[in-house]
């Protein structure tokens, strides 16, 4: 089974399908009603109020009529067989044919009733489950990076699409099946008692208590198994994704049969579990006929013994048997309802449970936008770790004055990185405070803070769009003068222009239709179009190579004119002309300078500039 992410944390999408993750089916109802009745000043609360109270309406007249339908046909069977009944005198009147039509007109009442009622209820069902799907995906995008890196996307992908899904299931089956079936039941139940005696009642009572008690037994035990099978069926997805995602990693070790092994093994135990599943199903099913049957027996025998004893009409028998039948037909799914209705409960907690995901980095209340002068940005005595016990920053203070470039180096696991992160507010410090232009950034709204600085990572990622869309989504309503004009600046205009669909070219999934400097530039001109104050360059030419890396590097020169620019960097020939240096080793600031001070400290910048000095000597010869 999965193993726990995060160091034993349990995250959602590790979340197993029981009772203590999910929580009750009624917490999850009481989280849904929200979006089916909407609180006073709600936006369309009239319209949806109105359309809910006109669909129960529906719902109880069908449910009416459906009961009383029987009664046309009883009083048409004993008017053409002649026999003496106990109809009223109004019905006897209508004569069998008049009662004929009367029986149809009434069942055609009860389905359209039904019809009209799904008609008028299916805007509020569709706009319940879209209220939901934009309140996930908004929140998700809310949460720290810390979870989203923690996170399965093929698990999460699948708790949002089963829990939408639920809530539509829950929806139609629960309000428009389930409640409307246990409302027949009872008025027939009263029928029974009114119309015949009290051992009707009981047969009936006795068949549906019976029934219902093992439906709900064998459906606990198929829930537990459906777990099973979700659980299987996610692990599954996740290692499918995972390894579309990282198609190139697995054709460079030739894995792509190894990559198959694992997911058969994954399929393998689906197959498990959905055997039992499907073999659990024909049990339930066999148990249900056989108590369905012997009731139905029971009751009509009480019918014929009546018929025979005078005490009943032929039309008494006929109508029995029809009330049998209409609460029998609903009753022989109700097992596999149920099912899905436990196990929509369960996908919906998921996903509630994924909406009571805390976000870590959240704005003050009331907190303003920042407002950048001139974009000077000051780590104070910086502490931070992502765990407790293992801290990455120890009192890390770095200044940039407005308009410099400064830059930080240092060997992997410095925490070079992890100041970018800090700087964007993915996190907050657990020390210190980081200010731009004198604004502590926990101070103020994280929007403005992003709006206020452009990254540019070591590895651009892009969406399945076209060149066109990925360069504007810098800055949303941008023209296509603008974006040409991005493009001319980040040297990739003309790459563009020579593909048969210029700017429509589709780039694929994650920009794999085009070279690493190809993306790298795309995503500096995305970066350039949103011509933020600050700009961030996190090791931005360090996967590409040497001729690649210097033509963008003239593009990043360009594009840091008149911002402030923090540089982190592993190549220390790309940031020699620097204004500052700022060397990070373990978490703390060892030197700092130009580049001509820092060799002359002989340090130990002076130590890595060598070392990579003779790497490039070695590489060149």
């Amino acid at each position: 089974m999965r193993g726990r992410s995060g160091g034993g944390r349990r995250t959602v999408s590790d979340a197993r399908l029981d009772g203590s993750q999910t929580g009750s089916g009624w917490r999850t109802i009481k989280r849904v009603t929200p979006y089916l009745w909407p609180r006073e000043g709600k936006p369309g609360e009239g319209e949806v109020r109105l359309r809910v109270i006109v669909a129960l309406a529906m719902l109880a007249g069908s449910q009416i009529i459906t009961v009383i339908t029987p009664l046309f046909y009883k009083a048409a069977v004993d008017a053409l067989t002649g026999e003496p009944s106990d109809n009223p005198a109004w019905l006897l009147a209508i004569g069998a044919i008049g009662l004929t039509v009367a029986y149809g007109v009434a069942r055609f009442m009860s389905v359209g009733l039904t019809q009209g009622r799904d008609w008028i209820f299916a805007k509020v069902a569709q706009r319940a489950l879209r209220a939901m799907a934009i309140e996930t995906f908004r929140h998700i995008h809310a949460l720290s990076l810390r979870y989203h890196i923690t996170r399965k996307t093929g698990g999460l992908s699948r708790i949002m699409e089963r829990g939408v899904k639920g809530v539509e299931f829950l929806l139609r089956f629960l309000l428009f099946n389930i409640v409307p079936l246990f409302i027949q039941l009872g008025l027939t139940v009263i029928v029974f008692f009114v119309l015949f005696d009290v051992w009707y009642v009981v047969a009936v009572v006795a068949t549906i208590a019976v029934y219902v008690r093992f439906t709900f037994a064998v459906t606990e035990w198929r829930v537990k198994l459906r777990k099973q099978m979700n659980d299987e069926d996610t692990q599954a997805n996740q290692k499918a994704i995972d390894s579309l995602l990282n198609y190139e990693t697995v054709k460079y070790f030739g894995a792509a049969e190894r990559e198959a092994t694992r997911y058969d093994q994954s399929m393998a135990g689906y197959e498990t579990a959905a055997v039992k599943t499907s073999q659990s199903l024909a049990f339930l099913n066999a148990g249900q006929s056989l108590i369905i049957t012997i009731g139905l027996v029971a009751v009509m025998v009480l019918a014929a013994v009546g018929v025979q004893n005078g005490q009943l009409s032929t039309g008494d028998f006929v109508m029995v048997n029809a009330y049998m039948i209409q609460i029998t037909m609903p009753l022989n799914f109700l097992g596999s309802v149920y099912r899905e209705i436990r196990q929509a409960l369960v996908d919906m907690a998921e996903m509630f449970d994924l909406l009571e995901q805390p976000a870590e980095v959240t704005d003050k209340p009331g907190a303003p936008d920042l407002d950048v002068k001139g974009g000077a940005v000051e780590l104070d005595e910086v502490c931070f770790s992502y765990d407790p016990a293992r801290p990455i920053l120890h009192d890390v203070t770095i200044r940039a004055a407005a308009g410099e470039t400064v830059a930080i180096v240092g060997p992997s696991g410095s925490g070079k990185s992890t100041i970018g992160r800090l700087l964007f507010r993915f996190y907050d410090v657990t020390g210190g405070a980081i200010r731009i232009d004198g604004q502590d950034i926990r101070d103020v709204t994280q929007e403005s803070l992003h709006k206020s600085i452009g990254v540019v990572p070591q590895d651009t990622v892009l969406f399945n769009d076209t060149i066109r869309y990925n360069i504007a989504y810098g800055r949303e309503g941008a023209s296509f003068a603008e974006i040409e004009a991005v493009a001319k600046a980040a040297k990739i205009h003309d790459f563009v222009m020579s593909l048969p669909e210029g700017y429509d070219t589709p780039v694929g999934e994650r920009g794999l239709k085009l070279s690493g400097g190809e993306k790298q530039r795309v995503g500096i001109a995305r970066t350039l179009l949103k011509n933020p104050p600050i700009l961030l360059l996190d090791e931005a030419t360090s996967a590409l190579d040497t001729e690649t890396e210097r033509d963008i590097q003239l593009s990043l020169k360009a594009m840091g004119v008149g911002r402030t620019v923090l540089i982190i960097a592993h190549r220390l020939s790309t940031i020699a002309d620097a204004d500052r240096i700022v060397v990070l080793e373990n978490g703390i600031v060892r030197e700092e300078g130009r580049h001509e001070e820092l060799l002359a400290l002989h340090g130990k910048y002076a130590a890595m500039w060598a070392r990579q000095l003779a790497e490039e000597e070695e590489d060149a010869a």
